[in-house]
């Protein structure tokens, strides 16, 4: 039997192509696996650019470089979604702190 988490444990990750996000983060989930998620599309993207700023334009057309600027900002927003996931949680436990005191 699969065990359901209620939605509320999740963040949702931008979606600028719908309106209805597809895509959650596990808010819950250890921070260690939320930094690796967030470091392997980080390293992926620096790779990524770096190959890309390599390569002559010329050799490219105006659609090519749409592309992989596309793909670039994918990548870098769901850094930033995963990373705006552990910023609220570390803002949570200070808050948390704050209180009980």
């Amino acid at each position: 039997m699969t065990i359901k988490k209620p939605l509320h444990h999740y963040a949702r990750m931008s979606h600028p192509a719908t309106d209805h996000p597809v895509l959650l983060i596990d808010a819950d989930a250890p921070l260690r696996d939320l930094h690796a998620c967030l470091a392997e599309r980080l390293n992926a993207v620096l790779k990524y650019l770096d190959l890309i700023a390599c390569t002559s334009l010329r050799d490219y057309a105006e659609h090519d470089i749409n592309t992989v600027t596309n793909i670039a900002r994918i990548m870098v927003q769901d850094v930033s979604d995963v990373f705006r996931v552990i910023e609220q949680r570390g803002f949570d436990i200070l808050e948390k702190q704050v209180h009980s005191k």
